[in-house]
């Protein structure tokens, strides 16, 4: 019955955890409204802080049974398309990155979402806006913050990487691009990124899914890749290994502690 569903095991077990504390919070509520009726009081009980908390938590319980986060990459640039070095560089969607971005607000059309983040960067943005308006959620606010930009590969933007590659040998620009903790030349390292990008999710983004809402992050590769490795505990190692293909999203589900139930790509 459970896999008929297309439920995990772990992932029934906490709704139903999160349905019976919503029961058991509800029971009470009602049997505490019986006492004040059985009490004769004519002039009804002022509302008390206590009582206004345990509302919010009413409120929050409602809707915190399962908050998740969708990030994605943006869809194809004119610099992705050339095969150049884009890093921090504002290049838009080329034709095909606007096709990718309309396939992924398909997959998203069940979806409804209560905020979006993405980058200071035109791609990013137009990704978003073309997702946006295909699952017909315009009117969600949108924040963008440099926080989530591309990693910045100093004097490699701009280079094409097979001449560069070339230049310096494989092996070399195999190291710029996918080490976690060395720099290109006058650039950032994926754990130069890391250290903004966490920071600002734990500060900004975490506390929107505690409050019970589904959030659309659409960034970058790298940028993305930082993220993951923080919901995820990949290590430095392993996630040289990792890449994030264009406009697909990936999606985590949180119960209602802000523990990880599962995560998919769609």
């Amino acid at each position: 019955m459970i896999t008929q569903l297309g439920l995990s095991f772990k992932k029934f077990t906490q709704i139903a955890a999160d349905a019976l504390l919503l029961l058991s919070f509800m029971i009470w509520k009602i049997r505490k409204m019986s006492l004040h009726t059985q009490s004769h009081d004519k002039k009804p009980p002022e509302r008390s802080q206590t009582d206004i908390k345990e509302i919010s938590t009413y409120l929050i319980i409602t809707r915190r049974i399962m908050p998740s986060l969708t990030l994605i990459r943006h869809g194809q640039s004119t610099y992705n398309f050339a095969n150049l070095f884009t890093g921090q560089l504002d290049a838009p969607l080329t034709s095909t990155g606007a096709e990718e971005a309309v396939l992924a607000g398909k997959k998203l059309k069940a979806m409804v979402f209560n905020i979006a983040y993405t980058s200071l960067l035109i791609r990013a943005q137009e990704t978003l806006r073309i997702i946006l308006q295909e699952i017909s959620q315009t009117t969600i606010t949108v924040i963008k913050s440099g926080a989530l930009d591309e990693r910045m590969y100093g004097d490699l933007q701009g280079l094409n990487k097979a001449d560069t590659a070339a230049k310096y040998g494989a092996s070399q620009v195999e190291i710029w691009r996918r080490s976690y903790d060395i720099r290109p030349p006058g650039g950032e390292s994926l754990e130069d990124t890391f250290n903004r990008v966490v920071p600002y999710y734990t500060s900004e983004i975490a506390p929107r899914l505690t409050q019970g809402e589904n959030v659309m992050v659409v960034a970058h590769g790298n940028s993305l890749r930082a993220l993951m490795m923080h919901l995820e505990n990949i290590s430095p190692i392993d996630i040289a290994g990792l890449n994030i293909a264009t406009c697909l999203p990936r999606i985590y589900n949180f119960n209602a502690g802000m523990e990880l139930i599962d995560v998919k790509y769609i």
